[in-house]
């Protein structure tokens, strides 16, 4: 018999939430085989099997939060008989419960209930041994989250609020008008951090334009060969990170952060490029973008990208970014104010490209123009440098020569 248990996952996660289990009660699984997904703050984790043999039990449901070292799964011997698979999957037992005894139908409604309401492992425990209904208690977490402290208030309630379950029902009656969804550990996450970052920085944003004429008749010039060369696309992403990386190293403090009264200056290039997944936000980074050329970054990007969408990001595909560069033109976006990505103090934002009549000299002309935003946090970076910052991106990315010929 082997336990499965959730592994160490970063220095920062504690817990993850259970994702999907990929084996079920009854299957066989092989070492080093898949068997559950975790979802954490930052990325999905798939946890192996350490034994061969047959999973005979799941100690956590889908959408339960589990904690680091905790035993969610046990694996037995290969022909050793499943156990309590009716925890897991309540309403597929239902039939064989009915036959065993009058009012079965009641247990596995209300243990199908209880299996779809978020709360902490000893919660669970502690209502199990009590013979509670979790989806019958009400949590003091705003995210509704069950604890165990919740468990034992709803036990030491008068006997007269039992009538209160009910109420939960009628406040998200499904009449049509309200569709009632939890949110994903990972948006729950993004809503917080973007919140502190709201609530703990001095956040201004300057914007710019960029005539997007040069890069855009170079980059169809080259893109035949840049691919023939390289297998890779030509895009813009690779011209506005050598012009972020470029700008970053003549405005230092735009590549920093705060910590605690001091200001830790980094002399590191590793830019986040911000991708969009069914989950949510995701800000992977090019390392050492710096010292990587037009292919390398392109290439960097589309791995990032491919990896995001199939949640195989890993940690250290996350941690230890720079700057950020957000692209919510691929959307549409004419202009907005992006805001910072954790401890960084910038944060560039590129939008659609639209023609627009434009002064050129002392005549007007039609040209492809791009807003550009750069979010910054006042108690670090001063006016001065960050339209300075900006300017200096809009001349690179004007003159794109420049760009490759010192890349």
């Amino acid at each position: 018999m082997a336990e499965i248990i959730v592994p160490e996952l970063a220095e920062s996660i504690t817990e993850g939430t259970i994702a999907k289990w990929l084996k079920q009660p009854g299957e066989n699984v092989d070492k080093g085989e898949f068997i559950v997904e975790l979802e954490t703050d930052k990325v999905n984790v798939e946890v192996i099997s350490e034994e061969a043999g047959v999973v005979s039990e799941l100690l956590a449901a889908e959408g339960d939060t589990v904690e680091v070292g905790q035993v969610i799964a046990i694996v037995g011997s290969a022909g050793a008989p499943a156990q309590q698979a009716p925890k897991v999957e309540p309403a597929a037992q239902a039939p064989a419960q009915t036959e065993q005894a009058a009012p079965a139908p009641a247990a596995a409604e209300e243990t199908s209930s209880s299996d779809r309401t978020i709360a902490s492992p000893a919660a669970r425990k502690l209502a199990r041994e009590k013979g509670i209904d979790l989806a019958a208690v009400s949590p003091v977490d705003p995210m509704g989250r069950v604890r165990a402290q919740d468990v034992a208030a709803h036990t030491n309630a008068p006997k007269a609020q039992p009538a209160a379950p009910a109420a939960p029902a009628a406040a998200s009656k499904d009449d049509g008008r309200i569709t009632r969804q939890k949110m994903t550990r990972r948006r729950q996450t993004i809503a917080k951090r973007l919140l502190e970052v709201k609530q703990s920085t001095a956040m201004l944003t300057t914007f710019n334009e960029i005539d997007m004429t040069n890069v855009m008749a170079l980059r169809s010039r080259k893109k035949d060969q840049f691919f023939d060369q390289n297998d890779v696309r030509l895009g813009f992403m690779s011209f506005f990170t050598k012009a972020v990386v470029a700008a970053l190293k003549k405005y230092p403090y735009v590549n920093a952060e705060i910590d605690g009264d001091e200001v830790l200056l980094k002399n590191y290039f590793d830019i986040g490029i911000a991708v969009s997944t069914e989950g949510g936000l995701v800000v992977p980074n090019v390392v050492d973008a710096d010292r990587k050329n037009f292919a390398e970054i392109e290439a960097s990007i589309g791995e990032l990208a491919k990896k995001a969408r199939d949640n195989k990001l890993t940690i250290a595909d996350m941690t230890g970014g720079s700057f950020t560069i957000t692209n919510g033109g691929v959307f549409g976006s004419l202009l907005s104010t992006p805001i910072l990505n954790g401890t960084q103090v910038g944060i560039l934002g590129m939008h659609t490209i639209q023609k627009r009549p434009i002064a050129v000299g002392d005549n007007i002309e039609i040209r492809p123009m791009m807003y550009v935003a750069l979010s910054y946090d006042h108690r670090v970076i001063d006016g001065k440098d960050s339209v300075g910052f900006l300017k200096m991106v809009k001349e690179l990315i004007e003159n794109p020569e420049d760009l490759l010929l010192g890349s």
